[in-house]
């Protein structure tokens, strides 16, 4: 390895640290995943540090951010089953349609994975932006979930997307509950068990899926298996994990409402821009 690329590599794992320790206080202040900000950042660097085509690091990002959540969502879903914020009875009658769509999505964004990952990406992102300023303080739309079977169409298409985006079930869970008259408090700890069975056999079927495949992709950095870059995961947790009790700190000394506010327009710039990239303007 030339001094130069030496240096690139240093400077994309201080990028890696930096987003982590972003990631940590965003998840300590407003109880956000890091999934929103690490494809992004995992993004961006692979294909301006590595020159790797925007259509594999689409998906090399959005499956590195799958397993650099794992610590981060075991340990929030631990936190609120202790506290009893977790509703059991409908984690667990949406448990099956939940593995079934991380298995769906693991599937289809092998099969149809590309820069339109980066548009529906961008999407999410807007739709996550809207629903932090706008959205959530407005009243609910219906008194009650809908009845089976039409309820489990919901835990299906939240774990399919959020699968192939590499984000946890934060995201799309709080949003669809808030859509119905459903307690908050329970509607982020359900949220947070969401996440797991989205990010633990997410992992599981993506590194098989990956072993299966046997994809080599070019300019892939150190420590790459297919489109699993270990370096960027191992880089990320320590960070992640230790700077959250610093979110939660800062969080009794600033207002929400504001974090709110500053962390929507974040992603309304980050969506535009990665929505854009995936249409090719």
């Amino acid at each position: 390895m030339s001094s130069t690329d030496l240096i690139q590599l240093m400077q994309v794992i201080a990028l890696f640290c930096i987003s982590g320790t972003l990631a940590g206080i965003l998840a300590g202040l407003l109880g956000i995943g890091g999934g929103i900000i690490f494809v992004p950042v995992y993004y961006y660097s692979f294909t301006y540090f590595f020159h790797i085509d925007p259509a594999d690091a689409i998906i090399m990002a959005t499956t590195s951010s799958i397993f650099t959540m794992i610590p981060t969502s075991l340990s929030s879903c631990l936190s609120h089953l202790r506290r009893g914020n977790i509703d059991k009875k409908l984690f667990m009658k949406w448990l099956p349609f939940l593995v079934f769509g991380v298995l769906l999505g693991t599937v289809l964004s092998k099969i149809y994975g590309g820069l339109w990952l980066s548009t529906l990406f961008g999407c999410i992102l807007l739709f996550a932006a809207l629903n932090m300023i706008v959205i959530s303080k407005m009243p609910p739309m219906f008194e009650e979930l809908p009845k089976p079977p039409y309820q489990y169409i919901m835990p299906t298409i939240i774990s399919c997307v959020s699968v192939m985006l590499g984000i946890g079930g934060g995201t799309l869970t709080v949003p669809t509950l808030s859509v119905f008259r459903y307690d908050t408090v329970k509607a982020i700890g359900t949220a947070a068990a969401v996440g797991t069975v989205i990010c633990i056999p997410g992992a599981v079927f993506i590194l098989f899926r990956e072993l299966v495949s046997d994809v080599t992709i070019n300019n892939s950095p150190v420590l790459t298996c297919g489109h699993i870059v270990f370096l960027a995961i191992l880089a990320v947790i320590p960070f992640s994990m230790f700077m959250a009790p610093v979110g939660v700190a800062i969080n009794k000394r600033i207002p929400p409402a504001k974090l709110k506010v500053i962390y929507g327009v974040l992603l309304i710039f980050t969506g535009t821009k990665m929505l854009l990239n995936g249409l090719g303007i």
